[in-house]
This record gives structure tokens, C-alpha cells and sequence, in this order.
């Protein structure tokens, strides 16, 4: 339920890129690799009118040398324009160019980016929701204090037996939407 004690703060939705809304081929270099699931548009134009939406993805692609900040500028760039295009607004997308070795502080499942983003858009974690295709994304949610979302989209079938007990589980974005309106009570 939406906590009435603090009306200043509002909740959010923090959504992986890949394999959560888009489809994860890889590290994309080039908007025109941008596909995104066909139920995205519509779960995120119902979850927006309750929740700020945020877009947090690691890309280690950028570290790597496979692919510049330049290139995962211009495609997280097209996927939020893609998203305006269809009614859905993003508030801020985070991106962490870090591989996991190299100990950064903003690669999932550290909680860096969305306590950035409730300092500086007044979210309240504890009121909010991370979706994505990944242990990390579940693990962040919970590091974070909010609650994780796992879909079984993008790498979602590989990795689900990687997942901590009692993590809610669903089939993609649409489910998920429908799953946290539930649960925030919002209709």
C-alpha cells in the first residue's frame, strides 16, 4: 500500500534495459538493434500513472571496449524516445559502463543509482519496484529496500534457478505491471 505518511515522496519503477523492455541481443552499439517487447508500451503507460519510471542497465560492454558511452548513450536515447513515442515517459536512466571486477559502486546489485534517484526525485524506495531478467535486478531491489520483480524474459529461463527464495517470478513486463499495481493497491 502507498504510504499516506509522506505524500512528498512517490514511488517508482526501476526497469532493467535489456531483456526486460527491449529485447537483449547483446551489447547494442546501434539504435536500429533496439526491439522492443510488444507488451512494453502498454504495461508501462498503466504502471506511470502511479509510479515514476526509471530505466538502471549495466552495460560492462562499455569497459570492455566492445562498444563506446557514446553508443549505449544513442540507444538508451532511442529506447526512451521509442517509449515517448508511445505515451511512456522515463524520469532518468542510469548506466553503470563497469564490469563486475572492477569493484565499481554503481553495478547492480549495488543500491548506488536508486538511492541517486530518490535523492534527487524524492522516490520512496520502500514503496517501490525493480523489474528485470537477472538475480541482480532481484538482489538490487532488495539491497535498495524496495521489491524485485523477475521476469522470464531476455536471460530470465537461464538464470531462474539462481533466485533467492520468495522472489515473485512472472512470465514478462505485462505480468509484472499487473503484479505491482496489485500489490501497491492502485487501480
Amino acid at each position: 500500500m502507498i504510504n499516506a505518511t509522506n505524500m512528498s515522496l512517490r514511488p517508482a519503477v526501476f526497469l532493467d534495459r535489456d531483456g526486460t523492455i527491449i529485447e537483449d541481443r547483446g551489447h547494442l552499439h546501434d539504435p536500429a538493434q533496439v526491439v522492443f517487447f510488444h507488451d512494453a508500451f502498454d504495461a508501462l503507460r498503466r504502471l506511470q500513472e502511479h509510479f515514476q519510471l526509471f530505466i538502471v542497465t549495466n552495460q560492462p560492454g562499455i569497459a570492455e571496449g566492445i562498444l563506446s558511452q557514446s553508443d549505449a548513450d544513442r540507444v538508451n536515447t532511442c529506447v526512451v524516445a521509442g517509449l515517448a513515442d508511445a505515451g511512456v515517459r522515463i524520469t532518468d536512466v542510469y548506466v553503470c559502463p563497469h564490469r563486475r571486477i572492477d569493484g565499481c559502486s554503481c553495478i547492480k546489485p549495488k543500491p548506488y543509482f536508486l538511492q541517486e534517484a530518490a535523492a534527487r526525485h524524492q522516490i520512496d524506495l520502500g514503496e517501490s519496484f525493480v523489474i528485470g531478467d537477472h538475480p541482480h535486478d532481484v538482489l538490487l531491489a532488495r539491497n535498495a529496500c524496495a521489491s524485485g520483480i523477475y521476469v522470464l524474459t531476455g536471460h530470465g529461463a537461464k538464470h531462474f534457478g539462481e533466485l533467492p527464495v520468495g522472489t515473485v517470478v512472472v512470465t514478462g513486463i505485462r505480468e509484472a505491471a499487473i503484479h505491482i499495481l496489485k500489490a501497491a493497491t492502485v487501480h
